[in-house]
């Protein structure tokens, strides 16, 4: 079994947005066969922990410096966008 990906899901709180994005990541790529570990945490966070995610995906502006892909999580939370947003993601998981 391939080897599972670390998805850095960030919000204001690590609460009530990236929870919503959080599952909507994990069902999708669990239907197209890709493990994924989702951490969730605050958007000040997102740069101490950026270093051990594959990518990162936000709903609120986090800094685009962190050497990683990373994902507007807007389009989860109002349905626009969402299926190329999981598309990309998934390209961007699969390398």
């Amino acid at each position: 079994m391939a080897q599972p990906k670390v998805v850095l899901v960030a919000c204001g709180t690590a609460v009530a947005t990236s929870t919503v994005v959080a599952h909507a990541i994990e069902e999708a790529m669990a239907e197209r066969g890709i493990p994924v570990v989702i951490r969730q945490c605050k958007a000040t966070e997102v740069r101490s922990l950026a270093e051990d995610a594959d990518i990162v995906v936000a709903t609120t502006p986090v800094p685009d410096d962190l050497g990683k892909p990373t994902f507007k999580g807007l389009p989860f939370l109002t349905g626009i966008g969402k299926s190329q947003v999981l598309d990309d993601i998934e390209k961007a998981l699969r390398g």
